[in-house]
């Protein structure tokens, strides 16, 4: 099966790992590109580069202020991912649980090594 464009589709979006870091640096509020640029030492047509491909998957949106663009994380786009890996979940509650379970087992035979001293 052919891999989707970047552009097309937010899961190879967000594998690269600077946009990843675009998108830490955007959950906590809008920025620039400038303090984009400085946040992550980056030259700037990189990170218009990365912007760009995050505006087509609808992961941050822009607005003008003057004359600078303000970026901004929009929820909704991550929603897919949100979904994707939600379905996980039991899975991950199940192993938990598994874990729970061997460290309750432990601390049990631990207590019972301790009485016995």
């Amino acid at each position: 099966m052919a891999r989707a464009a970047t552009t097309s589709d937010v899961f190879n979006a967000v594998a690269e790992p600077r946009r990843r870091e675009v998108i830490d640096l955007l959950a906590g509020g809008e920025r620039s590109v400038g303090e984009l640029v400085s946040a992550l030492g980056t030259p700037q047509p990189q990170v218009s580069k990365h912007l760009r491909v995050l505006l087509e998957v609808e992961l941050v949106s822009v607005r003008r202020e003057g004359r600078h663009r303000l970026y901004r994380l929009e929820g909704q786009g991550l929603k897919q991912i949100h979904d994707w890996v939600g379905a996980f979940a039991p899975l991950w509650q199940e192993r938990l649980d598994a874990l729970d379970a061997v460290v309750q087992q432990l601390k049990t035979e631990e207590e019972g090594v301790s009485s016995d001293e």
